[in-house]
């Protein structure tokens, strides 16, 4: 069987600072194959953002201990000279920023700057990359290409400016893509148009695609398998089905019972997960979830003294928690999906 496009193993991204070493991923695992799309969830500062930018080799190594493996297409990155690296990008991986306004320079036109990301992995001239940029604007649905190409980024509004980037993004037709929050701050009308954007794409380029979002809507809708984060580690890993329907980490019912649901009356507000995110220079000891798991005294003490491992749970689902198996499985088919159905 071959290796999946894209494989990380036991990365770790640490920055050094006056207040310590703050981990903000602590020994990621995980793979992709081409034309599949991997969700990445949870909460702020749980690691999903830095671990992309580690994918795509940004992080600068004087402020940054990056260890462990990356491999794209049976290249190793974390190892490689930054000049290789570099070359890759936009060719072979590329990302959508989360903020396109900020992304995209404001000095510039739009089109200037497709042409340019087209040009660095292309041997053509500047006439051939213009119609290039415009075929790829019409290709993302903005219309009068033609005329817009020469426009800035802040003359688009936030949902054309998306567009634009994603443009950008695929300019090169890259094999990796990933999407930082790419439907945050749009109207939900946008998102779903940005949504079924992306999903078209991805079937035109066969691309692998992760989306690093904390927005489970958009993970429903596009994601292949799910992988949930927390204080820099994988708490869940599974298919978006098993996630979505027998979930087994305590974080991931939590984040569940806080998401809005339109398919039913809302006989209450929605559940927060008590408490805030750990300290990513301070992790709790133990599991760093049991500070805030409503569950904890439930696995004899081991939540607060032992970290758990990622173990297999059945058809490729992963899960680092304490409880038992059988008991993780009841207590969401008896005491969680039941308040989760209910609304409560």
């Amino acid at each position: 069987m071959p290796d999946p496009f894209l494989q990380i193993r036991d990365l770790k991204i640490h920055f050094p600072t006056d207040d310590g070493l703050v981990k903000s991923v602590d020994g990621l695992t995980f793979s992709l194959e081409r034309g599949r799309t991997l969700g990445i969830v949870g909460e702020s500062g749980s690691g999903k953002s830095v671990t992309s930018l580690g994918i795509l080799g940004l992080h600068n190594k004087r402020n940054a201990r990056v260890s462990g493996e990356i491999w794209l297409d049976g290249k190793e990155l974390v190892d490689s000279p930054a000049d290789e690296v570099r070359r890759l990008r936009g060719r072979k991986m590329a990302m959508i920023f989360q903020d396109p306004l900020s992304a995209m320079h404001p000095y510039y036109t739009v089109g200037k700057q497709i042409v340019e990301a087209y040009r660095v992995h292309n041997n053509v001239s500047k006439q051939v990359a213009r119609k290039h940029a415009i075929e790829m604007l019409k290709r993302v649905g903005i219309p009068q290409a033609e005329r817009r190409v020469d426009d800035y980024p802040h003359q688009f509004s936030g949902g054309m400016r998306q567009r634009a980037m994603i443009a950008m993004a695929l300019s090169c037709d890259p094999e990796l893509l990933i999407a930082d929050e790419p439907t945050t701050a749009l109207d939900v009308t946008v998102q779903a148009q940005i949504i079924d954007l992306m999903r078209d794409l991805q079937q035109e380029f066969n691309s692998a695609l992760i989306v690093i979002t904390h927005d489970l809507g958009v993970v429903a809708e596009l994601a292949d398998d799910v992988l949930v984060m927390y204080g820099g580690r994988a708490v869940e890993h599974g298919s978006a089905r098993t996630i979505f329907e027998a979930p087994e980490h305590p974080y991931t019912w939590g984040l569940l019972g806080s998401m809005p649901r339109m398919d039913r009356p809302l006989t209450d507000r929605l559940i927060p997960i008590a408490g805030s995110p750990p300290s990513l220079i301070n992790l709790p000891s133990g599991c760093a979830f049991h500070p805030r798991c409503v569950y904890e005294p439930r696995t004899g003490g081991l939540g607060s003294t032992m970290r758990p491992e990622l173990t297999e749970a059945g058809g490729g689902h992963r899960v680092r928690c304490h409880l038992p198996a059988t008991e993780r499985r009841r207590i969401w088919v008896e005491e969680v999906k039941p308040k989760l159905e209910a609304g409560k």
